[in-house]
């Protein structure tokens, strides 16, 4: 059974320490995504319907808003993933230009050779989150900006998007699938049926479905369940008083059993397990 070992929240986004011993559901997030092995098995992620190879030496890099999937082999054995969930605001404030990082085009390669100094950060950093007791925040942060900086300054296209002076990534979006957007953003706590969104964007359900997919790359139940799943990460890294029954209840869900099931299908871990072991690092 897949769990959760340490998982760190801060501005800087989501770092965590997963045991892998269970598939996940296609899913996507809104921030850059960087897999690296810590121990174990070599593996495979699924990124746009593609197996991309991770091992002590790659690296495997999904772009926000990029779906992907862990497909584990029923006979496979366990694998230690680091997963970083970094936000691009955080990158932006460390080079401006990796503001970038939020557009679904920012990493051209999904699975890169890691060179051995990218490998020796990472593995500090792993170190770090397998050591007992509580690890600095400056610490952290230092290795996880010297890790992310050479992986962007490597592997992404930040400085041909630059020079294209490109926008935010909803602009480039139909507008009637900006609008869909918006409204699952503002609406992830309830039922949204699908065919009277399709209607408000002045479109048949068939159409909107089409059209979606095609700007995007998700369906609208994916963006719905990636926005479920971001609200759901940071309640749980919270000190919010409330049990996980108010936290299900919270983004639309009818029993609590249904969200862990939801939970531990994009994430591998419990919502439970995940909250035992999250540090919360704050600015």
């Amino acid at each position: 059974m897949s769990n959760a070992q340490r998982v760190f929240h801060g501005d800087f986004g989501r770092v965590a320490l997963l045991d892998m011993d269970d598939p996940l559901v296609p899913h996507a997030h809104s921030e850059c995504h960087v897999l690296l092995k810590a121990m174990g098995a070599d593996t495979y992620f699924s990124v746009r319907g593609r197996q991309q190879p991770l091992t002590d030496r790659t690296a495997v890099l999904v772009n926000a808003w990029e779906p992907h999937y862990y497909d584990h082999r029923p006979d496979a054995p366990h694998t230690l993933i680091l997963a970083l969930y970094i936000e691009p605001a955080w990158l932006a404030a460390l080079q401006r230009s990796l503001a970038l990082s939020s557009r679904p085009d920012f990493f051209s390669r999904h699975c890169v050779e890691l060179s051995p100094s990218m490998r020796l950060t990472a593995d500090a950093l792993i170190a770090e989150m397998m050591a007992f007791g509580p690890t600095p925040q400056d610490r952290i942060e230092a290795l996880l900006s010297e890790l992310l900086i050479s992986i962007c300054e490597s592997f992404s296209e930040w400085r041909h998007l630059e020079r294209m002076r490109v926008a935010s990534p909803m602009a480039f979006y139909d507008v009637r699938i900006r609008r869909a957007n918006e409204y699952l953003m503002a609406h992830y706590a309830e039922e949204v049926r699908m065919d009277e969104l399709a209607a408000q964007c002045g479109l048949s359900r068939a159409h909107f479905f089409a059209l979606f997919k095609k700007s995007t790359g998700m369906t609208p139940h994916m963006v719905l369940n990636m926005i479920r799943m971001k609200k759901a990460c940071e309640w749980l890294a919270s000190a919010r008083s409330g049990t996980l029954g108010n936290l299900s209840e919270s983004l639309g869900f009818s029993e609590q059993g249904h969200f862990t099931r939801f939970f531990r299908n994009h994430l591998g871990a419990a919502p439970s397990q995940y909250q035992r072991v999250v540090d919360r690092y704050s600015s």
